[in-house]
């Protein structure tokens, strides 16, 4: 039996950044860091794939250091937030929301719990130790 090519595509809201990522994608993991709820409005719901299966198109994709260990790619045309990275690791997290169609992932795990919104409930997933 031939084995089934998982790909999953996504965009940001112009289209101008559009991406596909060969290969699984792990679980979300939602963070409520004050980083991720300043760049995004709210917490941010992602999940991760090796760097290497993720093919970027578009020539728009602009990174911002957010720290001096990590930096956020977002479209430089609408401004849609699509990636983060651990400077030198080799995985790249990818917001959900930004996956087109259905992705087939739930969110297993929160972070950061403490720096919450206290406008919202967490989630019903495990709380990832501080």
């Amino acid at each position: 039996m031939a084995e089934v090519d998982k790909t999953t595509h996504g965009s940001c809201v112009c289209g101008a950044v559009r991406y596909r990522v060969s290969g699984p994608l792990r679980p979300i993991i939602a963070c409520h860091c004050i980083q991720c709820r300043k760049s995004s409005g709210h917490f941010v719901a992602a999940t991760a794939c090796p760097t290497e299966a993720l093919h970027i198109d578009g020539d728009t994709l602009q990174w911002f250091a957010s720290s001096s260990e990590a930096e956020r790619g977002f479209c430089g045309s609408c401004g849609s937030n699509l990636f983060w990275r651990r400077k030198g690791a080799n995985s790249t997290s990818i917001w959900a929301g930004s996956i087109d169609g259905p992705t087939g992932l739930h969110i297993a795990q929160q972070m950061f719990t403490g720096s919450k919104g206290d406008y919202y409930d967490l989630p019903d997933a495990p709380v990832a130790p501080a």
